[in-house]
């Protein structure tokens, strides 16, 4: 009985570490898709001028997920009725953060660019466009940065703690 404990806490342990490379892996591909939708969002307001409600439906049909359930929501929400942005884009940031692998840093650079969306002509959101990329850039360097380093780190962890632990309580 103590065999089957031992190989369970192992193998959950393992799982863990296995689970937190995915998300280092997983995070900045996560960020370059949100880099793309924000570079499609600046193409279809400075080039289509659509409204917001329609270029976030564009932005939708053409991203992965977990970004195109964002774009989606929002158009969805501002298409039905009218809302103030912001609150819906704050709303939205926050499911997109429970359901990708994107930290606080970027729910941060994410709300302070929705506070400025739409509030601006064509020269300035462009400028603050770029402005987010660029924050988003320097966040995908530092994740690329963590996947090297911890990504193969956190598979050997989970299952060393594992091991660790079942040898203490032998």
């Amino acid at each position: 009985m103590k065999w089957i404990g031992a190989l369970l806490l192992i193998s959950t342990t393992t799982w863990l570490g296995f689970d937190w490379s995915q998300n280092l892996t997983k995070r900045p591909r996560h960020i370059r898709q949100f880099k793309n939708a924000l570079q499609i969002l600046e193409a279809e307001i400075l080039y289509s001028q659509l409204p917001l409600p329609d270029a976030f439906a564009t932005i939708a049909k053409q991203i992965p997920e977990p970004s195109k359930s964002f774009f989606f929501t929002l158009s969805d929400a501002m298409a039905k009725r009218k809302v103030d942005l912001v609150p819906t884009w704050e709303s939205a940031v926050e499911k997109l953060i429970n359901i990708s692998s994107l930290t606080s840093n970027e729910k941060e650079i994410l709300n302070q660019f929705g506070r400025t969306l739409g509030q601006h002509d064509f020269s300035q959101q462009q400028k603050h466009i770029q402005l987010t990329i660029t924050h988003l850039e320097r966040e995908l360097q530092d994740a690329i940065d963590n996947q090297h380093k911890y990504g193969k780190m956190a598979k050997s962890l989970g299952f060393l703690c594992g091991l660790f632990i079942v040898l203490l309580l032998i």
